[in-house]
């Protein structure tokens, strides 16, 4: 996938995001294949959906999820949130031309 611009989050937004995501359940498994352009696809799709998400690594990824994370985020132009034991949480905003979607509100935008 193109690599895309990741948003711009202040410590203060990431704090309240990592707040929303608590309570989320995983909407992608990363396992043994690692990163692949599929897992890619449905990150993507899930961002496009809900603007936050959590990502689990499955039992069978051996790689650096710190580092997978990253480049997962990067990939698909998300911020990473936060990485917590075998589960990531990333956001990227939804686009203004979606006004039937709900958008999340972080504080530096009030």
């Amino acid at each position: 996938m193109n690599e895309l611009q990741p948003p711009s989050i202040t410590g203060k937004d990431r704090a309240h995001l990592k707040a929303l995501a608590h309570d989320l359940n995983p909407l992608v498994q990363i396992g043994q294949g690692g990163l692949t352009e599929g897992v890619e696809g449905a990150v993507a799709d899930a961002l496009a959906e809900h603007e936050l998400i959590k990502v689990r690594f499955g039992q069978n990824f051996d790689g650096d999820r710190k580092d997978t994370s990253a480049a997962l985020a990067q990939a698909v132009g998300a911020d990473l949130t936060q990485v917590i034991g075998r589960v990531a949480v990333l956001y990227r905003p939804r686009g203004k031309d979606l006004p039937d979607k709900p958008q999340i509100k972080l504080p530096s935008q009030k």
